[in-house]
């Protein structure tokens, strides 16, 4: 089986402001939601879990896995999607006209890169990758594996393994600390 989960609460999250790559820890409240989704899950077998070497991420999988002998691995294709010089912005739905609001509200328009975002293109390739290389053939060994990444991120494995189209990006959504079943 292949399951999904997105790290827990960020002081970012809850100020919306746009994290992408910049490194930022779980808050008190990330840290109980990981703790609940540790008792919550603790009874799906897990052979492996590959996360993002992002701080909120591998935090969020080191709680999630606490006791059990399952290994966490970091892999770089797995960090969350680059906002560029947007990261760090507070609130960029209230921003009039707000160039980087484009990914967020038409996804299927997004082509070409905003003030250094990484484009959906280049998501998708590097997700791409580490689902051919890494997730599926593990899979197909029967092995069950946990990815611990982010909202971005982990909507691209999503909608690469639902072949959703990209004006679709979003809809899953991708709660913190839930875990979803993949494969």
């Amino acid at each position: 089986m292949l399951y999904i989960m997105r790290h827990g609460r960020t002081d970012w999250n809850d100020r919306h402001k746009l994290q992408g790559r910049t490194d930022i820890p779980l808050n008190a409240e990330g840290r109980r939601m990981a703790e609940k989704a540790a008792e919550e899950y603790r009874d799906i077998p897990l052979d492996l879990c590959y996360c993002s070497p992002l701080i909120r991420a591998r935090e969020t999988a080191e709680i999630v896995l606490k006791g059990r002998g399952v290994p966490i691995l970091e892999d770089e294709r797995l960090r969350e999607m680059s906002f560029g010089d947007y990261e760090g912005l507070e609130n960029s739905f209230s921003i009039p006209d707000c160039p980087v609001n484009v990914i967020f509200l038409h996804p299927e328009q997004y082509t070409a890169s905003v003030g250094g975002a990484e484009t959906f293109g280049e998501l998708f390739a590097r997700t791409g990758a580490f689902l051919r290389e890494v997730a599926v053939p593990l899979v197909a060994q029967g092995k069950d594996i946990l990815i611990v990444g982010h909202g971005a991120m982990n909507l691209s494995i999503i909608s690469q393994v639902r072949g959703l189209p990209r004006k679709d990006f979003w809809t899953p959504g991708i709660e913190n600390c839930r875990m979803i079943r993949l494969l």
